[in-house]
């Protein structure tokens, strides 16, 4: 079967490779001038399937008001005149509910759980290397409330068996020692010593050099106009490069996606909000992260790659806005400043932002459209990364026709059309 993906990001890469492994003629189209230039750039490096949880939870509408006054802040609102957002927002505040919650954070994490064991065996099988450690995550508390709200919630964690230990502020400098200039403002942390990092832009670039070998086609810096239909089946896409005809067409887009879907009179309810990271060159290995620390106070994940820090941060509503707004790395900074003293070399930093693109309940939209051959693998918010290889497994699944290995009925873009 010829398939067409539209989508450079590692979302669209891992589609075409488990495409490619299936024996499909995959053929990817990115407007950006090589894979991995927008979202999937330079995220915060997690791989992070005991984190992966809805930004819609109960308590989340009172937690974003305090935060729009708050010093350093993690939420920024630059109000748009925009009825998409609008509509996104209250179908977020309707998953704010405590059985929403944990019905939504269940399926993200049994597709987080799946896509880190299938990197694991993508990763033996290929020798792909992106910096990768699997020295797992630290969690970091500041409060006896927010250790204790982490408890609370760790029925999850025990529900999918994945381990974790619950520290002390010693247990934490055990961990991660870079934080003992920290040592009384810390209450406690969780370690989940499955948890991996990586670099996102690297194992992207990485997986379609393999993937080229492997015979799939790479038509960066075309962009795709249209998506034309007609018959009750896609027919062709309409790129910069001419017309193009497949059996079957997905739309990995990002937050894009949402734009092609509409064109086709279907709607997809993703919205983007942006995230900013700094990349800053390890100035003092000793000072710095061993794996991913992730400050619950200020919403920040500070992550070691390589000779590397990135801290990555932020949630801006501000539309497909992707200005680089200064404002926003100061926070950043301090958050290392205050962590990791004297690991990084801030002056050296490169700044950046992405736009994550966020379903209203939290889980990815990975499925059947409504015309029979258009396929979606988008939403994935905060956890493409972490998400990337179980989505386009189970995406391949469905194009080839096989049963996917995990129960992925509430992923598809069924969950909305009522």
């Amino acid at each position: 079967m010829r398939v067409v993906v539209i989508g450079g990001g590692v979302i669209g890469v891992t589609t075409a490779y488990y495409l490619a492994e299936a024996g499909h003629e995959v053929v990817v189209y990115d407007r950006q001038s090589g894979p991995a230039q927008e979202a999937s750039y330079a995220n915060a490096g997690e791989i992070s399937s005991g984190h992966a949880a809805p930004l819609a939870a109960p308590g989340m509408p009172l937690r974003a008001l305090k935060w729009l006054v708050a010093r350093d802040s993690p939420l920024v609102f630059r109000p748009k005149f925009d009825p998409k957002y609008w509509l996104w927002m209250a179908r977020t505040l309707r998953n704010c509910t405590a059985e929403r919650y944990a019905s939504n954070k269940a399926q993200m994490m049994a597709l987080a759980e799946y896509s880190r064991d299938l990197l694991r065996v993508l990763r033996q099988a290929t020798g792909i290397s992106y910096d990768e450690r699997s020295m797992g995550t630290l969690q970091l508390f500041r409060s006896q409330e927010q250790l204790d709200q982490a408890v609370a919630d760790s029925s999850m964690l025990d529900r999918f068996s994945i381990p974790y230990d619950i520290l002390d502020a010693d247990g934490c400098l055990a961990a991660e020692p870079g934080l003992g200039s920290l040592r009384d403002k810390i209450a406690g942390g969780m370690r989940l010593p499955d948890d991996e990092t990586g670099d996102c832009r690297l194992f992207t670039e990485r997986l379609a050099e393999l993937c080229a070998a492997r015979g799939v086609v790479f038509k960066f810096g075309r962009k795709v106009v249209s998506i034309d239909h007609w018959g009750g089946r896609v027919r062709r896409i309409v790129a910069t490069d001419g017309k193009v005809e497949a059996d079957a067409y997905v739309v990995a887009a990002g937050s894009y996606s949402e734009r092609f879907m509409r064109k086709l009179s279907q709607r997809l309810p993703v919205y983007p909000l942006k995230g900013y990271s700094l990349t800053v060159p390890i100035s003092d290995a000793r000072l710095a992260p061993v794996s991913t620390v992730i400050d619950e106070t200020r919403k920040v994940a500070i992550t070691r790659l390589g000779d590397r820090i990135r801290i990555g941060g932020t949630m801006e509503m501000s539309g497909f806005d992707v200005a680089l707004y200064e404002s926003c790395r100061p926070p950043l900074e301090r958050a290392l400043d205050e962590l990791f003293p004297g690991a990084g070399d801030l002056r050296e930093a490169r700044f950046w932002c992405g736009l994550r693109p966020m379903t209203p309940d939290g889980p990815p939209i990975v499925g059947r459209a409504r015309f029979p051959n258009l396929f979606v693998n988008s939403g994935h918010g905060m956890f493409g990364w972490t998400m990337a290889c179980g989505s386009s497994k189970i995406l391949a699944d469905i194009i080839s026709g096989r049963a996917p290995e995990i129960d992925a009925s509430g992923l598809g873009p069924q969950r909305y059309w009522n």
